[in-house]
């Protein structure tokens, strides 16, 4: 049998104050590992002039981390449960701040890819075992503070990376988005190390060790994470690569599922999903996934495509969301302990359904103050899904599973975000070229209004280019181009909005947990 992490012996006892500097120093760590996750995103390119990397390689810098990452951290709870606490996440943060070494003297982008794929993987088991940390030490009565602070960790990291990303490299290099790691990397291992001494390790676990259970989930994950992520770029199926990984996950994913429900001593546990509350609490997780890292992606391609911002341009509108939430979640935190938490949790959704639906009305010329209030609308409604559905999800089970479950509850919150991207990549897609279709038979050269933008653009254009004419054409098309663009994106927050309202009734489903 594995060890539990040790409750205080008083249910009402706060954990000792070396607990609490190894929980802060936790929640550091796990700041770091999500906030690396989107760092990089605003640098890409400065990344790819540095290593001389091709299009297709620089994609792979995010896709190596977040592939290995969301491998690692179902593996999280049995780590925990072989090495301890202590030793698991300072292995973790350790390996982490190792491999950001690595990626700053990287070389070439072959390199920066590898390290980047053990920085995720060393990094991912930070943010279960934060969580588990959380549920395991403190009392009930201050779950919601604590659950207040992880939560502005887990929405503030992604929030907040291409605006951290973006300031760095200008102001420095690349190469500082991963040097910055490292000395509160060493800080925070020396943390975790003298103050999480809250249980101790089952070596024998090892030995019973489903090392075929691991690689089937390592195979099934990492091969769902590579379609999702390669899929809309590759044209999902038309790609035959696309078509063997998809197999690859499929059939991994069965016989891992089988085999998982089959083993006396599982890789990793699946019956936590009997459990009603964290069955529905990971689904509510999986769709906060959605709007959590799908925002945080569109609302840069909006103002990168459309508008033509600079990274930091584009940080300082979405700093918005981040600021919102910040200040929201301690009053969200402690409204856990006394509200129900399923009221929360309407309240939430319908918040972020009804403020992503706000932008659904954009513009070639919307900027920040189009984007302000739908953004604290969202920030308020997000932060009041995340705390309450980790507290539904893990606050029924006893102290145990939590370890297993965190790491389960924070896969399928890393799996919404995934699924999330691969749809809005594929519907943008999608829907530009229908508006496209049904724009461009208004450039009609018998309509006078054409006529006259021709003739405008013409006079512009004359004695600069060799056919004036075509030149005007062409920049009418550009016009039409940017506006089916900007519908594609109005049709992109209003399915988004749709399908948080739509997700509101699940809250029913949900049995009450008394504060």
């Amino acid at each position: 049998m594995s060890t539990p992490i040790s409750l205080p012996q008083d249910a009402t006892d706060m954990p000792p104050w070396p607990q609490r500097i190894g929980f802060i120093a936790a929640v550091f760590g796990m700041f770091m590992a999500i906030l690396d996750i989107q760092i990089v995103a605003s640098s890409l390119n400065e990344i790819q002039s540095g290593l001389s990397a091709s299009q297709d390689q620089i994609s792979w810098v995010q896709t190596s981390y977040l592939i290995a990452e969301i491998v690692m951290i179902p593996l999280s709870g049995m780590l925990m449960r072989i090495l301890s606490t202590r030793v698991a996440f300072t292995l973790s943060c350790a390996g982490f701040t190792l491999a950001s070494l690595g990626c700053a003297l990287a070389g070439s982008i072959e390199q920066l890819i590898v390290l980047r794929a053990i920085q995720g993987f060393m990094g991912g088991a930070m943010i279960p075992i934060t969580q588990a940390i959380s549920f395991s030490i403190f009392p009930r009565r201050v779950m919601g503070s604590v659950q207040a602070v992880i939560g502005m960790v887990v929405t503030m990291a992604p929030s907040i990376g291409p605006t951290v990303g973006g300031y760095i490299t200008e102001t420095h290099s690349w190469h500082w988005l991963f040097l910055a790691n490292v000395i509160p990397g060493i800080l925070v291992c020396w943390a975790a190390w003298n103050f999480l001494d809250i249980d101790k390790p089952d070596h024998s676990l090892a030995r019973r060790l489903d090392v075929l259970g691991l690689a089937l989930i390592a195979l099934f994950l990492g091969s769902l994470e590579f379609v999702l992520e390669e899929g809309p770029g590759d044209d999902w199926f038309a790609s035959r690569e696309i078509v063997a990984f998809s197999l690859l996950c499929v059939v991994a994913g069965a016989w891992f599922f089988i085999r998982t429900l089959r083993s006396s001593h599982p890789i990793v546990d699946l019956r936590a999903f009997a459990n009603r509350n964290f069955a529905i609490g990971a689904g509510m997780g999986f769709i906060v996934g959605i709007a959590l890292y799908g925002l945080v992606y569109i609302m840069p391609l909006f103002f990168g495509y459309v508008r033509g911002y600079s990274s930091l341009q584009i940080g300082q509108v979405m700093f918005v969301t981040g600021m919102t939430m910040f200040f929201c979640a301690p009053l969200v935190g402690k409204a856990t302990n006394h509200v129900d938490l399923r009221l929360l949790l309407f309240a939430g959704f319908l918040l972020v359904g009804v403020g992503t639906m706000m932008n659904a009305n954009l513009t070639v010329a919307s900027g920040f103050w189009q984007f302000c209030l739908p953004q604290v609308v969202r920030g308020m409604g997000l932060i009041m899904c995340i705390i309450p559905a980790s507290r539904i999800a893990l606050g029924t089970l006893p102290p145990a599973e939590v370890g297993n479950a965190s790491g389960l509850f924070n896969v399928m919150r890393n799996l919404g975000g995934a699924v999330g991207l691969a749809l809005l990549d594929t519907v943008r897609d999608i829907r530009e070229d229908f508006h496209w279709n049904q724009l461009i038979p208004a450039i009609d050269t018998s309509r006078d209004v054409v006529v006259a933008e021709i003739a405008k653009y013409e006079a512009l254009l004359t004695g600069s280019v060799a056919d004036a004419h075509q030149a005007a054409i062409g920049l009418i098309a550009q016009r039409v181009a940017q506006q089916a663009q900007v519908l594609a994106f109005n049709d992109i927050f209003t399915w988004l909005g749709l399908i948080y309202l739509v997700a509101v009734p699940l809250v029913f489903l949900l049995k009450r947990i008394r504060a």
